[in-house]
This record gives C-alpha cells, structure tokens and sequence, in this order.
C-alpha cells in the first residue's frame, strides 16, 4: 500500500491499494484500489475499484471495474459504469448520429477490396488483372483491334495493350466531368450501361458490365499508369495508391494504331499477396482465345524471359478437337443461335447469342461455360440448362430404341457427364451474374433458350445420325450401370472394411500385439498356419504381430475389384491394415476413402519362405498393395523380410547364408568340419531361429520397398502379372534363358 497527504500524487502498481487525502490524484494500475478524497482525481486502471468523493472526477478504466463519484462530479467507467440514479453506460459505447460514417475516394476499395473482387488475397488480386483484361476484350469483340498484349513483370507488375478504338478520358458535357475521373476514380461509372438499346450502344455484347473494373483496380494499386493514343493525340495519366498526380497529359502524336496501354503494380497494402504466377495468366489468355475465335492473345514474361501466344481461329470447335486429340468416338457437332426474352414479364427484352460444340469421348470429360466471354468457374444458367437437355433428350432416345430392361432405373446427368465434351459459349446485352466476380450467372430466360435450343439440337442429331447416336447412348446405358454396379460395391466393402478389429470383429487367426505406439508396431504377413506358430513363438509380442495368409491370394492386377473384394484374404487383410483402400474407379471415385492416419503399423514386413512358391506369394502381396494402397509404399512403410537360403552349423556356431555368394564365403572361411543344408519354411524353423534371422531388430534383414522407379514398377507390374500378354511373352522370349536354374520342374 502507498499513501500520500496534502497535495501530494499517489501512486501504486500492481495489486495495490493507492490512497491519496487532500487536493490530490491518487493513480492505480493494475487489479487494485484507488480512492481519492476530497478536491481530487482518482483514477484507477485494470479489474480494480476506482472511488472518488466530493467535486471530483472519478475515473476507471478495464473490465469490471466500477466507478463512483458523489455531490457535482463526473463518473466514468468502461465495461460496467454505475452511477446511482444517473444513466447507465460510458461515452465511448454511445451509439448515436455521429456514429455513421461512409468510406470515401479510394479507401472504398482500398479498406475493402473482397467487396469488389471476391477476396483480399491472391484470388482477388487476380480478379483485379481479369478486370482491365476484359476491357481490351470487349473492344477486339466489337471489331476493334485483333492483338491483345500482356507483359507480367518481375516485380508483380503488369501491362496490359490493347490496339482499340482507345479509351475516352477528355471531357463530359453531360456529366460535367472529365471522362478520366469517371473511368478511373468512379465507381459505377462506364460505356456499357446502354448495351440493351441499339440507338446508344456502344458494346453489342460486353464482358465489362457495373462500371467498377477500371476504377477499381486502379484504387488497389501502388501505382497505375494509363497511356492512350486517340484522335491525333497521346493522353497520359498517373496514379498512386489511388490519388491522381499531375492530372490529364495532352500532346499531339503520330501513331499507327489507336489504342490503350495500362501498367500497374497491386498494392501489397491492400492484397495479402500480389505473387500472381506464370500459370495464371497462360490459363486466363487461353480460355480467353478459345472463345474469341481470331483473336490474338500475346504474353511475355519477363521473368523466364518466355513469349507465348494464343488464338484459335474456329473457336471453341479447334479446342474440343485438342482436348479430345481424336479419341472421341462421335464427330464434333458444333451449333449456333439467337433468341430474345425476357426474365420476367415486366422485365425488359433482352438479346442472347448462344454456340456449343460437343463431341463424345471416353478418355476424359469436359464441361466448359462462358458468358460474354468470361468463364463461368460455377455456371449458373446455362449448366442448368445443359443437365436438363442432355437427359430429356438422351433419355427419351433410350425409350425410344428399347435399350432400358425391365424397371431399370433413368440415366442421370453424371453418366452423361462421364463421356462428354463440352463447351457453352454465350452473350446477352442484360447479364445478371452472381457477383462482381462473374462466377455464374443467373438469367431465367437465358437458361430457358440453352434448353431449348440443345434439346431441338439433340434430336435432330439422334434423328440424322443413327450410327453414331447408337453408340453414344449405348455408352452412356453401360456409365449408369457401371455406376450404379460400382456403388453396390462401394456399399460391400464399406460394410466389410469398416469397424475395428475388436474381439467383437476379428479377423481369423490375426495375432495383435500389446503396444498401441504406431511407429513401433509391427506386422508380419507369413504364408499359412505353419509360418504363423514358429513367428508367433519366435517374435516380440510386444511389438510384433502376425497376419497368416490362407494360399495364395488373387492377382489383384488381373482380377475386377468385385472379385478382389470378396476374397475374405484381401479383406481380411486390409481391415487388420486399418487405412482403407485407394481405388481409382471412374464410377466410384470415393470406393472407401483411405487415411494415411488411420494404419496401425509403423511397418509391413512380408515374411515368405526362401523358394519359388514364397517368391510369388510375395509377389501377389507386394501386387495387391500397389494396386489397393499404394502410399504405403511411396511412404516406405513395406518391407520385406530376408530368409535365410542355408544353414551351416559348425561345432560352436551356426551360420546363415542368405544367398550363394554369402555361402561360398561363409565355407571358405570356415577351417574344421561343417554341415550344410538349405534352411527349411518358416513353418519347420525353431522359435529361436526365427528369432534371430527374421525378426530380431539388431540381426534381422529387411528390405526396404521404394518407388525409385514408379514408372518402371507399374510397367514391370504390367507385363508380368497384369492383362499385357503380349508383352509378357516377348519378355519371356528376350529374358526366359536367364532363369533357367530357377524353373521349378
């Protein structure tokens, strides 16, 4: 405690009482009392008590705190003020007309840049290039302009030019303002809210539509230059972190085209990260040209000093013709159309172009939508209106042709899915999109006219190509019954994979051990009964388990995954493992997820005798796991255990060969008498030597299984236990002399 008297100051810290008595401030910090009498201030600050009496002011400060002051005095507390009778409440918790304020200038975006573009990270900072890119789009789409030139800088900056009709900065006399304010410090400001009236468009169909693009990427950025070339004139403009400098620049120039050229770095202060990669913009500006038939797309890139370009003369059709890169097995049909509507009845009329180009193919999928231009990542309309027509009309062929058998359920769009290729691209004069990020879109008219126009499209087509139509919807008959074959499966092993082994679900002969330690487990996968009773004597059954196999198990790489998950070995076996499988169907993608975090064992060591029946019993194991769980090997958790191939016993030792090289210099340097024999199974071995050359820690050999050479294994897996049999013959009659010594006959 601290005290101090007649016009004095008292201090006191922590967890003390500060008392002052006379004309004087008594100042407390931190969980304790300060009390001020008479003619004084008492302040207090943190959990503490802060009381003042008689024409002061008495003043606290921190949760929980309670200020009073008596006769002509102000109280003040945050957190809890009571006050007698008087109101409730500190001044900072008022909440009154000055509490409203609005965001001005650049700071609109500047403070809030996910408002505009969907993020204030990476995403949005690419959003904010997207924005100026289709700018010089709209223009090259309305015939201005054939080049678009993007330069990306090392220093994250970018350059975008385009060779349009270049964009109007000079003055407005309808607005009564320079257009430049308009197009780069005002949002909702632009030329293209007028596209829906043919007397004053200046777009017929535009990406750009709210006015905030320009504006907006200008306000994030740390700088932002703008260079124009209009009317016998150059325009310059320079801006930073959203304030002009120096205004409007107008000189006279001589120039070859006219046209806009826009360089500016994102503002770090605003994105958490402007590191947009090369990657990005190869995607943009392809997607870009793919449905801008003819337009040129050019980038440079500073950083690996790389040029590209990008331009597809027929469009979308050249791309589905690459992606499928003639493996599709219908022709590419590709269609075209307009319509006018409506949204709604008192909506207005609005103008929609619509193409397609599809083809059906069984080695990868493709479901693309743009509108005017911009890719819709989610679709919206046109997706609806694609699922819809492709199973009408695909479905009604199926009836029609008698190709359901009795009862069988309707296709779905996911088996159509499976084998096409497609790619939607539209344009409207009214769009209405999801956001400023023009992810999808959302028009009712625009998903009706899609529908019925591919549905007419589609008919017409099973009509007039019989063939072809035969063998589409064939395939897409054999999607839903692979489908729905795999999803009874995926039901099945589910059930037979899941739950615990538990002494209320074990699997036949599995001996466990008593550590629950992942990394220190062990389990040995031995051939049959016998190798489990000597493995079982011979091991640690502290750390060491034993799995027996029951014969041989199937060649997981011939066998259908319907077979492989009714042999009660496999399943058995997988259960015990703990992880799941990872099956790569096309139908059931999501077999039985597999979690690494899930195995019980920190290794799997495959145990098998030292012959030729061993070698291909571990082969069958080391098979079903690359097909079944193939991490475990990429992340080194298989093993293989080395059996000795002799024993030579001497008078004081016994020695263990494990090859022939090993037992001609283990005998020639043994100089009495010796016996040698070949070591038995594993059934036949002795627990103690067992013990000592499989499954000792500090005597054992193990083998590590790698995939060094993954590309290698799968081709070796391929031609030797898979469906390649012509390859396994030619490898047979290349390598079959070198194993001549091993044919067991």
């Amino acid at each position: 405690m601290t005290a101090g008297k007649k016009g004095k100051i008292a201090v006191g810290y922590s967890n003390k009482i500060a008392v002052g008595h006379g004309n004087e401030i008594a100042v407390g910090h931190g969980n304790e009392i300060a009390v001020g009498q008479s003619n004084k201030i008492a302040v207090g600050h943190g959990d503490e008590l802060a009381v003042g009496h008689g024409n002061e002011i008495a003043v606290g400060h921190g949760d929980g705190i309670i200020g009073v002051g008596k006769r002509g005095k102000i109280a003040v507390g945050q957190s809890i003020v009571r006050y007698g009778k008087a109101a409730k409440g500190s001044m900072q918790d008022e909440y009154g007309n000055d509490s409203i304020s609005s965001l001005k200038g650049a700071d609109r975006v500047r403070l809030r840049p996910a408002v505009i573009f969907g993020s204030d990270g990476l995403q949005g900072c690419e959003h904010s290039i997207f924005e100026i890119l289709s700018n010089s789009i709209d223009e090259a789409r309305e015939g201005f302009g054939e080049v678009i030139e993007v330069t990306r800088f090392k220093d994250n900056s970018i350059m975008i030019k385009d060779y349009g009709r270049g964009i109007p900065l000079g003055y407005n006399e309808r607005e009564e303002r320079y257009n430049w304010e308009l197009v780069y410090c005002e949002l909702y400001a632009g030329g293209k809210y007028n596209n829906n009236k043919n007397d004053s468009s200046v777009y017929e169909f535009s990406l750009g539509l709210n006015g905030l693009g320009c504006c907006a990427t200008q306000y994030s950025s740390e700088y932002f230059d703008v260079t124009v070339f209009k009317d016998g004139y150059m325009y310059e403009l320079h801006f930073e972190k959203g304030e002009n400098i120096g205004g409007l620049k107008k000189t006279k120039a001589i120039y070859e085209s006219t046209g806009t050229t826009q360089k500016w770095r994102p503002d770090t202060e605003v994105f958490t990260d402007i590191n947009v990669s090369l990657e990005y913009y190869l995607n943009v500006l392809k997607k870009q040209a793919i449905v801008n038939a003819g337009l040129i797309f050019r980038l440079y890139d500073e950083e690996s000093d790389q040029n590209f370009e990008f331009c597809y003369e027929n469009g979308i059709v050249d791309y589905i013709e690459e992606f499928c890169d003639g493996k599709n097995f219908s022709q590419t049909v590709f269609c075209s159309t307009s319509a006018r509507g409506r949204d709604r009845a008192d909506k207005p009329e609005y103008r929609v172009k619509i193409q397609a180009a599809f083809c059906f193919t069984n080695e990868n999928n493709l479901l693309e939508y743009y509108h005017n231009s911009s890719f819709l990542e989610y679709g919206g309309a046109p997706d609806k209106a694609v699922r819809i027509a492709f199973v009408s009309e695909i479905d009604k062929c199926l009836k029609q042709r008698g190709k359901y058998g009795k009862d069988e359920s309707r296709i779905m769009f996911c088996d159509v899915q499976d084998s096409l290729a497609l790619i939607i691209n539209s344009s409207s004069t009214e769009t209405s999109y999801e956001n400023q990020t023009k992810k999808a879109i959302t028009n009712r008219f625009i998903q009706e006219a899609i529908t019925v126009f591919l549905k007419h499209q589609l008919e017409v087509y099973f009509i007039e190509n019989k063939v072809d139509g035969d063998r589409i919807i064939d395939q897409i008959l054999l999607n839903k019954r692979s489908r729905e074959s795999a999803e009874k499966m995926r039901v099945n092993i589910r059930k037979k994979l899941s739950g615990g082994v538990d002494i209320a679900n074990r699997v036949k002969k599995f001996v466990d051990c008593r550590t629950k330690e992942i990394d220190k487990r062990e389990i040995y996968i031995v051939e049959g009964d016998s190798a489990l009773g000597s493995c079982k004597l011979g091991r640690d059954a502290e750390f060491q388990a034993i799995m027996p196999l029951r014969g041989k198990i199937l060649n997981c790489l011939k066998a259908d995954f319907d077979a492989i998950f009714r042999n009660e070995v496999i399943t058995d076996l997988l259960r015990v493992l703990g992880c799941g499988v990872e099956v790569k169907v096309k139908h059931a993608r999501d077999l039985y997820e597999f979690d690494m975090n899930n195995l019980k064992w920190g290794k799997i060591i495959i145990c098998t005798d030292a012959d030729v029946d061993g070698f291909q019993i571990r082969t069958l194991v080391l098979t079903m796991l690359y097909r079944l769980v193939p991490t475990l090997i990429r992340e080194g958790k298989v093993y293989i255990a080395e059996s000795p191939l002799y024993e030579i016993a001497t008078k004081g030792k016994t020695y263990f060969a494990y090859d022939e090289r090993e037992r001609r210099r283990i005998t020639s340097g043994l100089s009495g008498k010796y016996t040698l024999q070949r070591s038995k199974g594993l059934g036949e071995n002795e627990p103690e030597m067992m013990w000592e050359t499989t499954m000792n820690p500090l005597t054992r050999r193990l083998i590590k299984v790698t995939p060094a050479e993954e590309e290698q294994t799968a081709r070796y897996f391929d031609v030797l236990l898979g469906e390649n049999l012509q390859g396994r013959k030619g490898f047979i009659e290349e390598h079959g002399h070198m194993y001549l010594d091993q044919i067991d006959i």
